[in-house]
């Protein structure tokens, strides 16, 4: 019984795609609300940091944050909607000018922060516009621009693979950012999945680094999912249509993989044990 629980739960954990990057202890979420005249802009943060505490200059065009780590490495995401800040950006942590990658749609920047050095750190984010009022949804009458919830962060699948940079992880990050998040349907389902995946990912994530037995475990377990992703890489989804067929066809996919065919193994199995 006990291994037929074991079982179950590791599929569960697996069989959710990791659509993120981040490492170590990750999954602090924060939501950073900036008051713009009457109404609130959220920013929002996935990171292995703790944010203290934030500044924002609309004369400086510049966000500061200010950071607490525990760690040596830090890696965090954000989510910076370009009605707040945007243009050309310069970054700084602690006054040294760093390179952060920055991904830009019609509605955010999204940028990666990777970093070394544990206790207090600030980060600087200048901009070369604010407020820019050609990104503002024009039937928005809500006082928040909502985002899409942060992918946290490929936490299992970074440890499972030992680094954001592995090929494994890179592939996802790469279906999020340049598929997903493309269209409204799959960033719909990106803010489900994070709700959902940061609620346990974290702990997972620290069992893997503990136990290289169990590491290796989910990494035989991942092996199909992310084999069968790969699959996206070879067609087009440009399109709301597109984005729901695949990705209906995935899930089917590996409901089949995961579940329908070793349920169908285990009954057979079954049958000539009682029959034998």
């Amino acid at each position: 019984m006990k291994t037929k629980l074991f079982i179950s739960f590791l599929l569960i954990l697996v069989i959710t795609p990791a659509f993120g990057i981040l490492s170590d202890r990750t999954g602090l979420v924060s939501r950073l609300d900036i008051k713009v005249g009457e109404d609130t802009i959220e920013v929002e943060t996935v990171a292995n940091y703790d944010i203290a505490d934030f500044k924002f200059s609309e004369q400086e065009k510049k966000l500061t944050l200010f950071v607490n780590s525990g760690l040596e490495n830090n890696l965090g995401e954000m989510y910076l909607p370009q009605n707040l800040l945007s243009g050309d950006f310069t970054f700084f942590i602690n006054g040294t000018e760093i390179f952060p990658k920055v991904n830009t749609n019609d509605s955010i920047s999204f940028i990666t922060f990777n970093f070394t050095g544990a206790g207090k750190n600030t980060i600087e984010i200048i901009g070369t516009r604010v407020f820019a009022e050609s990104t503002i949804p024009e039937e928005s009458t809500v006082s928040k621009v909502l985002l899409p919830t942060p992918k946290s962060g490929c936490l299992i699948a970074t440890a499972t693979y030992g680094s954001e940079l592995s090929t494994q992880v890179q592939q996802l990050r790469e279906l999020r950012d340049n598929s997903l998040l493309q269209t409204k349907s799959g960033t719909s389902f990106m803010n489900s999945f994070n709700q959902f995946y940061y609620s346990f990912s974290p702990t997972i994530a620290d069992w893997e680094r503990e136990n290289p037995v169990f590491r290796e475990a989910v990494k035989i377990t991942l092996t199909p999912l992310i084999a069968s992703l790969s699959i996206l890489n070879y067609v087009n989804m440009d399109s709301e249509i597109s984005v729901l067929g695949y990705g209906i066809s995935l899930i089917s996919l590996n409901v089949g993989m995961y579940f329908v065919g070793p349920t169908v193994v285990i009954h057979t199995i079954r049958k000539k044990i009682k029959k034998s």
